[in-house]
């Protein structure tokens, strides 16, 4: 079977890519860089999630990964938010 090898392949090439983001995390010129920065490590995070759940073969990972997406989008939206106006809330 070739599924165990390309799961390994892919959560190889998602740390190698949370690794690199965590470098450009440290090492951005501007603060919007730091807040898309943060985004596709919450984009990698889903993939990682949504890549053991195909591995341990359950649904209940797909779940999370749900979860995880609506938090990365509120959380970049708040952010963007804040860089805009200088609050939050209105």
């Amino acid at each position: 079977m070739i599924l165990p090898h390309a799961l390994t392949f892919f959560l190889l090439c998602i740390v190698l890519s949370l690794i690199l983001n965590i470098w450009r995390l440290f090492t951005a010129p501007t603060v919007t860089d730091r807040i898309l920065t943060l985004d596709t490590m919450a984009v990698n995070a889903i993939a990682l999630v949504v890549a053991y759940g195909i591995w341990a073969r359950t649904g209940l990972y797909l779940e999370v990964a749900v979860i995880f997406a609506l938090t990365g989008f509120v959380g970049t939206v708040a952010y963007c938010k804040f860089l805009l106006r200088g609050s939050i809330i209105e």
